[in-house]
């Protein structure tokens, strides 16, 4: 088999558009790494990663990645080949990262907040003879190389960072090479058009679909995010989102940081008492946040004003990941003492900013507007056609960093594109005269719980393997904090039926903490639309009335 055939196959950009792209300089045929490389012959020596007390130089950052890829490349791993990877917020993460692009490895970066569904189903879809994962996480705690799980994951390695041994991370990372005295076989990354590694889409239709992402097109967002948000080797930034989220990768996040020569700061979560001591201690100028993470920092602000001190070097908060309230907005500076930067994007590619200089209309009211002068927008109606500007309507895109398909999925992408090749991301939007986008709601059968997307036919799917259970219905409802939270409508044949049983029921099916329902409704039957399907819109208007009036909730 050539080595052209070994690349993981994804849907290409039509050819004339990969050449504008390329003329324009937007793709330059550089793998990702070549970050670390320039850094390495810039400045070795200057710190790129802090997690706790450890500190990895760029070049520590480069060698010891390059160390894990040679072990993998002596193991048979290579181009062709995929990982999955679930690692918390820890420095080994990127080490990981690294190794696996240097190796032509691609990786499906897992959240550390997924569970057993997920992880299976991400199996699934890309068969890895390479699995990464932790012992801090509880489906790995007992160390039981023979569980289920892992057995069903099928792959060939499996590293647990923690754990002792020929098979821990800890291991594989250290200098063995040497130790050793063993040829580590010629590797590389893949070229800059082949996939790197894969996104996770938001799942709104089921566990995530994989979106292919190529160095050429990510790395331009990389440097594109890096030129609006205006980093450099100053830039110290506050990693709190989960390390794989887009949003703190390449919004610029982590990625950006290395490209221009700064430092990633890990935090275990976004909680202000994980945040504020590390942003004091390491003057932590940029971080990004989902909305109900800011509300934390913002009551912690306003409670105690003394904790103000500790934040006073973060000149920069972005927020993206769900909608920001108006209110909220403007407590930021005042409350906070930095500047807000709106972001609105994707996994699946546009993202957009709100510029540094923006007047402060611009920043209160909009999520931004596109990054690239190649982005393209469409605001469309239900019939297809282009809304008015201030008109809301469903938001469709093209662009040199925005997908051209999800991973081996003809079907589902034959609904998600039209025939121009936009992608329609379910959104609805309104774009005002200066291009700038206010996102107003979905078409997508999804909650967004603060960031976190909840598909509301998984868990529907997951509540019906209940015994008791007839017909289920996922509805988001308002939540002041969240901007979205969860609530079950179900018909039961047990009229004893209570959520502290079902949650319990829906945990050890392996679905992930934030995806259970907030709320529990019980009903009779389900209400029909005209056609026989459930009328969600009815149920999520019920919900809002119930909590608009305050009213209890009948729950199971």
């Amino acid at each position: 088999m050539s080595q052209f055939n070994r690349f993981l196959p994804y849907t290409r950009w039509p050819e004339e558009l990969a050449q504008q792209y390329r003329a324009k300089g937007y793709w330059r045929g550089e793998p990702l790494t070549a970050m670390l490389a320039r850094q390495c012959e810039l400045a070795p020596d200057a710190e790129a990663i802090l997690c706790g007390e450890r500190r990895f130089s760029y070049c520590e950052l480069d060698a010891t990645s390059s160390r894990l890829a040679g072990r993998l490349a002596r193991h048979g791993l290579g181009v062709g080949d995929t990982a999955l990877v679930q690692l918390p917020n820890v420095a080994e993460f990127y080490l990981v990262f690294f190794a696996l692009l240097k190796a032509g490895i691609a990786p499906v970066n897992a959240l550390f907040s997924h569970n057993r569904l997920e992880l299976a189903s991400y199996a699934e879809q890309i068969r890895p003879r390479l699995f990464i994962g932790s012992l801090a996480h509880p489906l790995f705690a007992s160390g039981d190389r023979h569980s289920d799980l892992l057995l069903g994951i099928g792959a060939e390695l499996v590293l647990l960072d923690g754990e002792s041994g020929e098979l821990g991370l800890t291991h594989w990372l250290s200098d063995l090479a040497r130790a050793e005295g063993l040829a580590i076989p010629v590797h590389g990354p893949t070229p800059a058009d082949e996939v790197a590694f894969f996104q996770l889409s938001g799942g709104s239709t089921g566990t995530p679909k994989l979106i292919p992402r190529t160095h050429d097109d990510y790395f331009y967002s990389v440097r594109r995010s890096n030129e609006i948000c205006e980093l450099g080797p100053h830039t110290h930034y506050l990693c709190a989102l989960p390390a794989p989220h887009n949003f703190p990768l390449s919004s610029p996040g982590a990625l950006g940081v290395f490209e221009a020569g700064g430092t990633v700061v890990l935090a275990p979560d976004p909680s202000p008492i994980s945040c504020f001591p590390l942003i004091a201690r390491h003057r932590v100028n940029l971080t990004s946040l989902v909305p109900p993470a800011v509300s934390l920092w913002l009551q912690a602000a306003e409670s105690d004003p003394s904790v103000r001190s500790q934040i006073e070097s973060l000149a920069l908060l972005q927020v993206g990941g769900a909608k920001l309230a108006e209110a909220v907005a403007r407590k930021i500076t005042p409350l906070l003492g930095c500047r807000l930067q709106q972001v609105f994007g994707m996994a699946e590619g546009l993202v957009n900013y709100t510029r540094l200089d923006d007047p402060e209309e611009k920043v209160i009211h909009t999520q931004g507007r596109p990054m690239s002068p190649d982005d393209e927008v469409r605001v469309l109606d239900e019939e297809g056609n282009p809304v008015a500007p201030g008109e809301p309507g469903a938001l469709h895109t093209s662009g040199p960093y925005t997908f051209r398909g999800y991973y081996q999925s003809p079907a589902h992408n034959a609904r998600v594109f039209d025939a121009d090749g936009f992608y329609c991301s379910g959104d609805l939007v309104v774009q005002d005269a200066d291009g700038y986008l206010t996102v107003v709601g979905r078409q997508k059968d999804q909650i967004n719980r603060g960031g976190e997307k909840i598909a509301a036919e998984e868990v529907e799917n997951q509540l019906l393997h209940h015994p008791a259970i007839t017909q289920a219905a996922l509805v988001s409802m308002p939540d002041s904090a969240m901007g979205e939270k969860s609530c079950a409508f179900i018909v039961s044949t047990d009229p004893a039926l209570k959520p502290l049983a079902l949650r319990k029921f829906l945990r050890e099916r392996g679905v992930a903490d934030f995806k259970l329902p907030d709320r529990f409704e019980t009903l009779d039957a389900l209400p029909m639309t005209a056609v026989g399907k459930i009328d969600k819109q009815g149920l999520r208007a019920r919900i809002a009335e119930i909590i608009a009036a305050g009213q209890p909730l009948t729950t199971a």
